[in-house]
């Protein structure tokens, strides 16, 4: 038994128990007629609620704590009454309990019946019982509602509202089917209903683990979701509850029979790991960050400060040391840059992985850091704190593994989308789980040159070669920092590429005035700051005034339009095969996969032959109607790739493309069309 969990609930019975009685109730509520009854026709009732500020009632079924409202009606004879229509409710942790609740005005929707003799305005009333809560104290209220249901006379508006409020039902059965962890649902929906934070509500008691995240995903037109169950109710001869389909309220009703459940299908927004593909994700992350330390902005400062492992008089007290010191700067790097993403995410900004890149600010900080790092590569300035192949001590260390994983993060590896996907779609924990293992694997060559001597003893003994490798080394990064330069041109326009460039070249002479101080054994603290200052003076008050509108895209072998789920939608009821492509011009593998698959003479040919749409996305902007489609398919980021054939569900492709995989998707398009 789970006591902390079973204190709480004695402590919020005992809270009911000894309330004291209210003069009067904190959820005022009302019983409204919805128009007036016709003989032997239906009429709805609404028993419309309005909690105090801080206080909320309860649905059907409460969740771990509190009780639903009761209802003992008194009708004339012949009248029947129907099952309540409950809105979507709202889920309040408290103390561990999971609660299903309402805290806003809300209406529940009561259907009668009249019967054929019926005449004349009809008076009716309910006892109703309900508890009203705050998250400290609760206290049980009732009131005896009554109203007269006319018999001629217009309809009352507010139901609109109401109405609208309540999910509807499925038009088919659900089917379900128990395992001794989990409750399995196959609810049918359309797959071309978007979904967002969903989440069903389940009315059978007890039957499920309230505050347990629940698992989605797609089977063409059915929805698939698993719920942990609790262990209390072993059995259930139907199921039916809730699905919300998004954060704003929106839901539909279902009733599930036993039945099989499909297994497998697309993960979708909402899913939330189950342990076995919890730790499959964590592997991902942790290859995926191994990847990055060969793409070109990382391998010059992960190859040169392993070699300065090897500098003559290294001691294995020091090697380890400096492994975890950088190890230590990478995960701490990564982790900020997953917290904040997932607070942006939290607090509804449509915002994905390197999202920072879509800034035009922060790519001027990177091609700043990029221009100074290529400068000391290159042997123009010499600086302790940013050497990478003399002592720097652990701070050193610290600082270049910040470094690293900065500059590391406009890339997205194979390895690295399905679990950055999955960080922006789970619990919090877990997605910072995923972003701890992304940055030990960033960190991981590093850190065992520094605790397995043997590895350190297969790097090259110590000589001149080392400054000339550190000097060939500059020719990536420089790569990296002109890169960065276009970025900014298309990010900003002409002025602002040429602003930048001159503050990343104000910069490089600055350190290298820096390092001829150091020299000579003179002090620096003074012109360092005062440079520094200037510097971010300067372009706090030149760049925003001569940022323009994004630069002009080049335009490509494949006449592709610009993507929108309108575009989309047409282009599906046109019957034609269909290829949508996500990119950025900050992505590397997205660069390399236009410039081997997709922007290809023979790729246009069997385009052009098959009928093929091609639609892009384009991310390098912050786009939100972009980040919420690919967060529907999994996606953190670009690039990501879809196959719609002209009839058919979508394929996902993988995020490297081989030269003729586009050319056999459109031939064989060509050959079902024939």
């Amino acid at each position: 038994m789970h006591w902390p969990r079973a204190l709480a609930l004695l402590l919020a019975w005992a809270l009911v128990a000894f309330a004291q009685p209210a003069l009067a109730n904190h959820m005022a509520a009302e019983l409204v007629p919805e128009a007036p009854a016709a003989p032997g026709k239906p009429v709805t009732l609404a028993l419309h609620f309005a909690p105090e500020p801080g206080w909320h009632g309860y649905w059907s079924n409460p969740g771990d704590a509190g009780y639903g409202l009761d209802l003992d009606w008194h009708l004339p004879q012949g009248w029947k009454v129907g099952e309540p229509e409950y809105p979507v409710p709202q889920m309040l942790s408290i103390a561990g309990l999971m609660n299903h609740v309402y805290e806003a005005e809300y209406a529940v929707l009561v259907p009668l019946t009249a019967p054929p003799s019926a005449a004349g305005a009809t008076p009716v009333a309910v006892d109703a019982n309900w508890l009203a809560c705050t998250r400290e104290v609760c206290v049980p209220e009732k009131a005896t509602l009554t109203a007269v249901i006319p018999a001629t006379g217009a309809r009352d508006a507010r139901f609109d509202k109401w109405r609208a409020a309540i999910p509807a039902l499925l038009d088919r059965r659900a089917s379900f089917a128990l395992t001794p962890k989990t409750l399995r649902l196959a609810i049918p929906l359309p797959a071309s209903l978007k979904l967002q934070d969903p989440h069903v509500f389940i009315e059978q008691a007890q039957l499920v683990d309230y505050a347990a995240p629940q698992a989605f995903s797609r089977d063409g037109d059915t929805l698939i979701a698993e719920l942990p169950r609790k262990g209390l109710a072993t059995s259930a001869a139907a199921v039916s509850g809730i699905l919300r389909i998004d954060g704003s309220g929106q839901g539909v009703r279902f009733v599930a029979a036993p039945g099989a459940v499909p297994n497998g299908g697309t993960p979708i927004a909402g899913t939330a790991a189950l342990p076995g593909s919890l730790w499959l994700l964590l592997g991902l992350a942790l290859l995926g960050g191994l990847v990055l330390n060969v793409m070109p902005c990382v391998f010059p400062i992960l190859s040169l400060k392993a070699l300065s492992l090897a500098r003559a008089g290294e001691s294995e007290a020091e090697a380890r040391r400096e492994g975890l010191a950088y190890t230590g700067g990478v995960i701490v790097a990564v982790l900020a840059l997953g917290a904040l993403l997932l607070v942006l995410r939290a607090g509804g900004a449509q915002v994905g992985w390197a999202f920072q890149l879509q800034e035009p600010g922060v790519v001027v900080l990177l091609l700043v850091l990029a221009s100074a790092i290529s400068a000391n590569l290159a042997g123009l300035y010499e600086l302790p704190s940013v050497s990478f192949t003399r002592a720097g001590g652990k701070s050193s260390a610290f600082a270049t593994g910040l470094l690293a994983a900065f500059v590391a993060t406009p890339c997205t590896g194979p390895f690295m989308a399905a679990a950055m996907g999955a960080a922006l779609l789970l619990p919090w924990w877990q997605g910072l789980l995923l972003f701890l293992a992304l940055g030990l694997g960033l960190a991981l060559p590093f850190l065992l040159l520094g605790w397995v001597p043997p590895l350190r003893r297969m790097l090259p003994k110590p000589g001149r070669w080392m400054e000339t490798f550190r000097k060939v080394m500059a020719v990536p990064m420089g790569l990296t920092a002109l890169a960065l330069l276009w970025l900014t041109w298309r990010l900003g326009g002409n002025l602002f590429a040429v602003a930048a460039l001159g503050l990343a070249i104000a910069m490089v002479a600055l350190l290298m005035m820096i390092g001829r101080l150091q020299r000579a054994g003179k002090p620096v603290g003074v012109q360092s700051a005062v440079g520094m200052a200037a510097l971010v003076l300067v372009s706090v008050l030149v760049l925003p005034h001569v940022q323009a509108a994004q630069g002009p895209a080049a335009q490509g072998l494949i006449a592709a339009k610009p993507f929108s789920e309108a575009a989309l939608a047409e282009a599906r009821a046109a019957g034609k095969p269909v290829f949508v492509w996500f990119t950025a011009d900050w992505c590397l593998t997205c660069k390399v996969n236009e410039s081997v698959a997709i922007e290809r003479e023979g790729t246009r040919d069997a385009f052009r032959k098959a009928g093929v749409v091609a639609l892009e996305g384009d991310w390098t902007r912050r786009d939100p109607a972009i980040t919420r489609f690919l967060t529907e398919h999994g996606a953190a980021g670009v690039p990501l790739y879809l196959w719609y054939p002209a009839r058919g569900e979508a394929q996902q492709l993988p995020q490297v493309l081989t030269p003729d995989s586009l050319v056999e998707l459109a031939g064989q398009a060509s050959r079902s069309a024939t």
